[in-house]
């Protein structure tokens, strides 16, 4: 039975689903909101947000996912830890007993769109067990005009399912939960986890196999637009400001994760965002504060008082990744079509707990490449409370390892491409720590870092006198509007001048021996421009 009067003539039989009990197409945000709260799967906070849990499963599951190992896509593929195979005769087994599973069942259905550009977009489907996911789906991409629903065939589906358990030991899984990508069916299966992210990385995942392959570089990135058209895309690992840096009251959101770079332009992938809350503060970021305060937004493992229905956003009990899902349209400051130049400039975040790069400096294209592929930024090793605590390098390749599914290579040369093309600016940004390393140094201010992301964006950093940065080769600004000079340059911050030495020299080391893994695959002059351990340097 079918509920809903936009539904597609392209019916789940197609997906070999059959026999279920309900079958919910395309609903609008409140009756989603009837079902969740009909179902018992949310709670309605103060103002009107959804509450919801996801169980034990607060995270992305990197070790149990995988791709099918078929003739069409395997010799594309960048296979290893991230990439991990599944054999196809598994895949048809496991889908079976799904398939079985869902016999009886309600299901919900969103059809939508992953990219804005209509001439590019890619219409996906969302079948899930929950009201709340199919929310979720409905909140993150791009939704379909009513009218176009009843012709929408789906290029890509996904099949949500999390109360299904895997049977590690028959399907050869890691566990119970699983995200399975078929390239070749055009499927994705998840199960065994309630974490929503999954969604959406998982279409993420699909972008990133098939627009580079068309010569469109798929990015995970956020990107904003000043008042002039110009261009902005900020790359950067949690905690680096690449969501906080992006929304700035002076300039305009495009999107806030997932972007695609064609000969049109940039392009947003999706309709919404997808925030982490934990200790949210509505000064520091009043717009994502305010999204948690609305209709329609989701919010994943947020404390809440089940009396007064009120929110604390700093409670971290569940969990330290709390998340909201909503609308762009949510953001005042967001374009309505997501779609907008070629870059001016593209600002590559680091937050450098080792306290040795400097606060901003230019990149070199090729700079810009080895920057790219070693997606660096460094945690705090241990608890944040336990100062002094050695920082942890992390490095994720084109700032989003997990969803690369092509050899990262690929993706830095569709970008030397572009940005040689385009003549885009290059800048790495290090929001970490200064003047030490995390525990002796301090953080560098936002308000800092603000000013050096604004006047490299307005091109007063043109005509700043520049220094070379001896280990690491690139050029840095002597001065900043609104910055003071002595911040430029980190050495100069460092009481001990031989253990800042000691430590850049340290933290060169890992860069080289990260970058080890891309030797094979990328030219000698991509190899040079990383940084070069003090030895080196001086030539002893």
């Amino acid at each position: 039975m079918a509920t809903g009067h936009l539904k597609s003539s392209y019916g789940l039989d197609n997906h070999g689903i059959t026999n279920v009990h309900q079958v919910y197409w395309n609903l609008n945000t409140p009756i989603l909101y009837e079902e969740i709260i009909k179902r018992q799967e949310g709670y309605i906070a103060h103002l009107g947000p959804i509450v919801v849990r996801t169980g034990h499963h607060t995270g992305r599951a990197a070790k149990d996912k995988f791709i099918v190992d078929e003739p069409s896509s395997k010799d594309n593929i960048w296979w290893g830890k991230v990439n991990k195979p599944f054999s196809p005769e598994k895949f048809e087994v496991l889908f079976s007993r799904l398939l079985a599973y869902l016999q009886g069942k309600d299901l919900f259905v969103q059809d939508c769109y992953a990219g804005a550009d209509p001439k590019l977009r890619l219409p996906i489907r969302v079948i899930t067990e929950s009201a709340w996911h199919n929310l979720f789906a409905r909140n993150i991409f791009i939704q379909a005009r009513p009218d176009t629903l009843i012709n929408h065939i789906p290029q890509f589906t996904l099949l949500h399912v999390p109360n299904f358990m895997a049977l590690p030991n028959i399907d050869g899984t890691h566990s119970e939960a699983f995200v399975i990508l078929n390239l070749q069916k055009k499927l994705v299966l998840i199960g065994g986890t309630s974490y929503a992210g999954e969604i959406k990385k998982s279409i993420f995942t699909v972008l990133n196999y098939l627009l580079p392959q068309e010569n469109i570089l798929s990015m995970h990135c956020s990107a904003n637009v000043g008042k002039d058209g110009d261009v902005a895309l900020f790359f950067g690992l949690s905690g680096t400001g690449k969501t906080t840096l992006s929304a700035d009251p002076e300039r305009t959101l495009i999107g806030d994760d997932e972007h695609g770079w064609s000969q049109n332009g940039i392009f947003n992938f999706e309709g919404g965002c997808y925030a982490k809350v934990i200790k949210l503060s509505k000064e520091a970021e009043p717009e994502i504060y305010q999204t948690t305060r609305k209709f329609g937004t989701i919010l994943e493992n947020v404390a809440i008082d089940i009396w007064t229905r009120r929110l604390d956003l700093d409670d971290d009990s569940l969990t330290e990744n709390t998340r909201a899902a909503y609308p762009i349209s949510h953001i005042p400051n967001a374009l309505k079509e997501p779609m907008a130049d070629h870059p001016k400039n593209i600002i590559m975040l680091t937050c450098d707990a080792f306290g040795v790069m400097p606060p901003i400096a230019k990149l070199t294209p090729v700079q810009a490449m080895y920057h790219f592929m070693s997606g660096y930024t460094a945690k705090i090793g241990g608890t944040e409370k336990g100062l002094g605590s050695e920082p942890q390098a992390t490095f994720s390749a084109c700032f989003g390892a997990p969803f690369m599914v092509l050899h990262p290579y690929k993706y830095a040369k569709l970008l030397d491409e572009k940005i040689r093309h385009h003549d885009v600016n290059c800048w790495l940004v290090n929001t970490g720590w200064t003047g030490g390393p995390y525990g002796v140094g301090k953080r560098i201010k936002i308000s800092h870092t603000r000013a050096m992301v604004k006047a490299a964006l307005n091109g007063k950093l043109d005509n700043v006198p520049t220094n070379r940065n001896p280990i690491y080769g690139f050029m840095v600004p002597s001065s900043c509007p609104d910055v003071p000079s002595e911040l430029m340059n980190p050495r100069d911050t460092w009481h001990d001048k031989n253990a800042y030495d000691e430590k850049a020299n340290y933290l060169a080391g890992l860069f080289k021996n990260n970058f080890k893994q891309f030797e094979g695959e990328v030219p000698e002059d991509i190899k040079e421009a990383g940084p070069r351990t003090l030895e080196t340097v001086t030539g002893n």
